[in-house]
């Protein structure tokens, strides 16, 4: 496991646009089908926009139908913490990088086979990298 990233409001502030410090670091959100990997379908990883620790893999990724991109599992159990989220309506589980705590989105229990799993993730919570070749 990698070491924890810690850094200032400030020093977040410097790094991010102010999507990705709203979103990342404010835990926001991106409306629906506006993100800028909802539809991408390339083959690479996804990173963490603040920290670039691997989070995904287009391997894991599916069209969820919800407007933001979605995987049904992480590039590795480690790579992501969860929380209890009550803040809206309904109970959920917030999904942050485990390396520097970047708010990532929502994990939910209606997603496809093989892990039953919905990752549904802010675009601007990511960077991606595509696949050589």
């Amino acid at each position: 496991m990698q070491e924890k990233v810690i850094k200032s409001e400030e020093q977040w502030r410097r790094k991010l646009t102010d999507e990705q410090f709203r979103i990342a670091r404010m835990k926001g959100t991106e409306p629906p089908f506006t993100g800028k990997y909802w539809a991408n379908h390339d083959k690479g990883e996804y990173h963490c926009v603040c920290c670039g620790q691997l989070l995904f893999s287009s391997d894991a990724k599916f069209d969820s139908g919800t407007g933001w991109p979605s995987y049904f599992a992480p590039a590795d159990d480690g790579a992501i913490a969860t929380a209890p989220d009550n803040a809206a309506s309904e109970i959920r589980t917030e999904i942050m990088c485990s390396r520097c705590g970047c708010h990532l989105g929502h994990v939910f229990d209606d997603g496809p086979e093989p892990t039953g799993m919905r990752y549904c993730v802010n675009s601007a919570s990511l960077t991606f990298k595509p696949a050589d070749g």
